[in-house]
């Protein structure tokens, strides 16, 4: 987009030709070189083309699956005054909600670096295409829930097929731009869980209107709908999504399998794919890679404190949008399932708003990402600590929610592509994904309603609970302050 900045620091090694080209580029626009400044701005140009493509549909895409894949946390109130909420359909306790809300991410962290890697293998549209298209069967699915053994099975599967989307969508961005621009463009498409969070919150309250319309109660409505929609936008990205670009004058191989697949338009043409082709290759390196390559990025020691970081934000990020709902009511029990709804989505319109404001700061000044990410956990546990000792005022959280998952996502990318090459961004982003969301699985399982003593307390209900995540959140903002003025190559 126009106000990104080359960065000619952000280059792979073996690129110094083309290295030095661009630095003598940015010298000649300085001394007003008119050609020089014509590619500069063509170049420009090219990303608000790929930008007008990809971003649309990554948007589109991760507001469906966020909102199946958190939508169980609302069916937790909805409909809850007339006993047809989710626990009360199926006869749960509350320990076995939470059993079935870490079973996905049980699921989501052992598959997720496998599905990037068949990604990297494979044309990445269609690999996403499958994924979404799978969210959306299971989560259509979920309107047939019965029992404790079917709910737990459809959470199962749904952190199977789900395994790989957010880091895959982090690896596909690198195959269009440079690292140092992806940061922004995370964000964009992040919005849409936040915007998810708070619409699905707001939208819920008109599928409790439905409730028992054709035998079927407010969430069953909810999933059924929702599922159904994700589907149509799966099988649309395979000619929506380009696949991944060619050197100028290639050809792609449509033999075998591949011809029955619908051939997506070439994100770029003609002079604009030469100028993105030249542009790129500063950064970006593609190889054949073997074990030995994901080892190298295993012990890569900068790996382990971007998961850290992760772990927190994630896990404090979806301890919240699947229990706002529950700690609102444990606040004040007289709220019905309507009112529980609308109070949430301020928490995720704030969550927004720091978003768009951080993520393109980030972006200009990246060298300084550290410092942006632990402001923002830090407004983060001044949420928590409001909300546990003046729960009138529960916002600041959400503010301190938005930026942080995208800067660790682009972190991860400027930080493993350039001497990993591909298959590390691939396998890295997959790493932090999957292992951060061990998090999840914490605040999912053993918090809020998974901690009974914690959420019987009648004095201080869930209190132990945001305490925990206030923990977890210092451990993130450490381990920014580990990776601060880290060189990237």
């Amino acid at each position: 987009m126009a106000g990104d900045k080359i960065h000619p620091g952000d280059v792979a090694p073996g690129c110094a030709g083309l290295v030095g080209k661009q630095e003598g580029l940015q010298e000649d626009v300085e001394l007003g070189s008119e050609p020089e400044r014509y590619e500069v701005d063509h170049i420009e140009r090219v990303y608000e083309k790929l930008d007008r493509r990809i971003l649309p549909a990554f948007w589109v895409l991760y507001f469906l699956c966020s909102a199946i894949r958190s939508n169980v946390g609302l069916a937790q109130t909805m409909n809850s005054d007339v006993g047809h909420d989710l626990a009360s359909q199926m006869h749960l306790t509350a320990k076995e909600v939470s059993t079935g809300l870490a079973l996905f991410y049980v699921c989501y962290v052992i598959f997720d670096l496998p599905s990037n890697l068949i990604m990297s293998k494979l044309s990445p549209h269609i690999w996403m295409s499958r994924i979404v298209v799978g969210v959306g069967i299971i989560g259509a699915c979920m309107a047939a829930v019965k029992s404790e053994w079917s709910f737990y099975l459809l959470r199962l599967l749904l952190g199977i097929v789900i395994a790989g989307m957010w880091p895959g969508m982090s690896y596909y961005l690198t195959l269009f731009y440079p690292p140092s621009r992806t940061g922004k463009r995370i964000g964009r498409y992040y919005t849409a869980a936040q915007l998810s969070a708070a619409v699905v919150g707001l939208v819920s309250a008109g599928f409790q209107e439905m409730d028992g319309e054709r035998g079927l109660v407010g969430f069953q409505w909810m999933f059924l709908v929702y599922g159904l929609i994700t589907i149509v936008v799966g099988i649309s990205l395979l000619w929506w999504l380009p696949d991944r670009p060619l050197p100028p004058g290639e050809v792609r191989d449509r033999t075998g399998w591949k011809k029955w697949i619908p051939e997506s338009r070439p994100a770029l043409e003609g002079e604009d794919a030469m100028f993105h082709y030249r542009d790129l290759r500063r950064v970006y390196h593609n190889k054949a890679w073997t074990l030995n390559d994901l080892w190298h990025v295993f012990v890569d020691w900068r790996l382990w404190p971007l998961t850290i970081m992760y772990f927190g934000v994630v896990g404090v990020g979806i301890g919240t949008q699947l229990y706002a709902s529950v700690i609102i009511k444990g606040i004040n029990p007289s709220l019905s399932g309507v009112n529980l709804s609308l109070l949430t989505a301020p928490i995720w319109i704030a969550d927004l708003i720091a978003i768009l404001l951080v993520t393109p700061l980030s972006d200009r000044f990246h060298y300084y990402r550290a410092p942006f990410f632990a402001v923002a956990v830090l407004i983060q546990i001044a949420g928590l600590l409001v909300t546990t000792f003046a729960p009138a005022h529960p916002y600041p959280v959400g503010f301190g929610l938005g930026p942080t998952v995208p800067l660790t996502m682009a972190w991860t990318n400027e930080i493993f592509q350039p001497r990993h090459g591909e298959v590390g961004v691939a396998a890295a982003s997959a790493l932090v994904s999957g292992l951060g969301n061990l998090g999840s699985i914490l605040t999912t399982y053993a918090l809020y309603t998974g901690w009974p003593a914690d959420a019987a307390d009648p004095r201080h209900k869930y209190r132990r609970s945001n305490l925990v995540m206030v923990g977890i959140l210092c451990a993130s903002a450490l381990a920014s302050g580990v990776m601060w003025n880290q060189p990237i190559l």
